[in-house]
C-alpha cells in the first residue's frame, strides 16, 4: 500500500505544475502501457513480484468506456523445494466509468471479468481460472492525448477465491474522439452580427452588386448579373433562336440574320395561302427508310402550319401520311399511319396545337409524287401532307 500512496502523491504533485487539457472524449481510442506490483494471497504459495502489461480501451462517452487487458507476471513458488519459476497471465476487459471527464485529473472506477494462466516449470501444475476485478485509477493529462495512469484492483480467481492486489502506474495514449471545445477569452463580447446576402433573382450574383435585377430563373448571367450576349448581336442568348451569328450580321428581334427571317416569313406565308387557296399544303418533312422519326430540322416547317392553325382557331386538319414502294402493301400502310401520327404529336406536344383540331390518316404507297424507280423519287414519297376539312374563304 505504501507503494501505491507514493504514486498518487506524484501525481498530484504533477497536477499543480504540469499544463494541459482535459483527455476523456467520446469516441476515442486508447493505449495504456503499465508496470507495478502484484501481491498474491498467502496460501497461493506464490512470491509477490512485478507486474508487466498493455490496456487497450475505446470511450462510448465522456463518462462510460471500455478497456481490454493482458498482463505478466513472472514469479515463483515457494512452497516448492528450488522455488520453481510460474510465469502468470492475465486477461480479461473491464468497464470504466469516469468522475469530472473534462478536467485534468480524472478519477474513476472499474469492474472487470477475465481469467489467469498459470504456466509452472519443474513440477508445477499447469492451471488456468476465472477471475474477477475491481477497483480504482486516477488520470492525469499532460496534453489533450496524454496522461500519467495509476490503477489499483482487486483480483479475485476462482475457483478457490483467494483476494489478490494488483497496483501499476503507465501512460495513456488516446486517439481520435470528439475535437475540444475551444472557449475564447472575449467569449462574453457579444457575436457579430450576421450579415445576410440577398440574391432576389437567384442568379448567383448578390442584390447589392447585381446591375440587372429580375433576370428570369436559370438564365446565364455574368458577374454583374446581366444576361449573356455571347454572339454581340444585341440579342440576350436566352432570347436569340440564333445564337453564333457573325460578328456585324444584322438581325432580327429574334437574334436571326434578316435574310433569313425573310425566308422563314415567305415559307410560313406560302403555307397559310395554300391553306387558304387549295385547302392542301405538302409539308416538307421527309423520313429516313423505313423510319417515323421526325429530325430537328423540320421543326420550322411543322411551326409554319401549326402558326397558321393559331391564326384561324376554326381550321381542322387532317395529317396524311405516305410510304415509297419498297415493302408489303399492309407494312407500308401501317407506317404512313406512324408517320402521320408522329406529326400530330409534334403539333400537339411541341407547338400547343389541341389535339381535337388533328386527325391522322396513312395512305401507304398508294400516292406517289414522284418515281420510285430511282432514289430521290423514293425519298420524296416517304412524305407528310396536311388538309384542311374546307377550304377557308377570304
Amino acid at each position: 500500500m505504501k507503494r501505491c500512496i507514493w504514486v498518487y502523491a506524484i501525481i498530484l504533485t504533477l497536477a499543480t505544475a504540469t499544463g494541459g487539457h482535459a483527455g476523456v472524449k467520446a469516441g476515442a481510442y486508447s493505449l495504456s502501457p503499465f508496470i507495478g506490483g502484484y501481491t498474491f494471497e498467502g496460501n497461493e504459495d506464490l512470491k509477490n513480484s512485478l507486474v508487466y502489461g498493455l490496456r487497450g480501451g475505446y470511450q462510448f462517452t465522456k463518462n462510460w468506456g471500455v478497456e481490454g487487458f493482458l498482463n505478466y507476471i513472472p514469479t515463483e513458488n515457494e512452497s516448492l523445494a528450488g522455488k520453481p519459476d510460474v510465469d502468470v497471465y492475465g486477461y480479461g476487459i473491464e468497464g470504466l466509468y469516469h468522475f469530472l471527464p473534462e478536467s485534468r485529473l480524472v478519477p474513476f472506477l472499474a469492474v472487470g471479468v477475465g481469467g489467469m494462466r498459470y504456466d509452472g516449470s519443474d513440477g508445477v501444475e499447469d492451471r488456468n481460472k476465472l477471475a474477477v476485478d475491481y477497483g480504482a485509477g486516477l488520470k492525469f493529462f499532460l496534453t489533450e492525448n496524454l496522461a500519467l495512469r495509476a490503477d489499483v484492483r482487486h483480483v479475485l480467481p476462482f475457483n478457490d477465491r483467494y483476494h489478490n492486489l494488483l497496483y501499476t502506474v503507465g501512460l495513456t495514449f488516446s486517439f481520435g474522439g470528439e475535437k475540444k471545445s475551444v472557449v475564447a477569452s472575449r467569449a462574453a463580447e457579444p457575436a457579430a452580427p450576421i450579415e445576410v446576402v440577398r440574391d432576389s433573382d437567384g442568379d448567383g450574383v448578390p442584390d447589392t452588386l447585381d446591375k440587372c435585377p429580375g433576370t428570369p430563373a436559370g438564365v446565364k448571367v455574368d458577374k454583374d448579373g446581366c444576361p449573356l450576349d455571347s454572339d454581340r448581336d444585341g440579342v440576350l442568348n436566352y432570347l436569340d433562336k440564333c445564337p453564333d451569328t457573325p460578328k456585324g450580321t444584322a438581325v432580327d428581334a429574334d437574334g436571326c440574320p434578316l435574310a433569313m427571317a425573310m425566308e422563314t416569313r415567305a415559307a410560313a406565308a406560302a403555307v397559310e395561302t395554300a391553306i387558304l387557296e387549295k385547302g392542301r399544303v405538302t409539308l416538307n418533312v421527309e423520313f429516313d427508310f423505313n423510319k417515323a422519326l421526325i429530325k430537328k430540322q423540320y421543326d420550322e416547317t411543322i411551326g409554319n402550319l401549326a402558326a397558321v392553325m393559331k391564326k384561324y382557331q376554326d381550321l381542322k386538319i387532317t395529317i396524311e401520311g405516305h410510304t415509297d414502294n419498297i415493302g408489303g402493301a399492309t407494312y407500308n400502310q401501317k407506317l404512313s399511319e406512324r408517320r402521320a401520327n408522329a406529326v400530330k404529336k409534334y403539333l400537339v406536344e411541341k407547338f400547343g396545337i389541341e389535339a381535337s383540331r388533328l386527325s391522322a390518316k396513312g395512305y401507304g404507297l398508294t400516292k406517289p409524287v414522284a418515281s420510285n424507280a430511282t432514289k430521290e423519287g423514293r425519298q420524296k414519297n416517304r412524305r407528310v401532307e396536311a388538309a384542311a376539312e374546307y377550304v377557308i374563304k377570304k
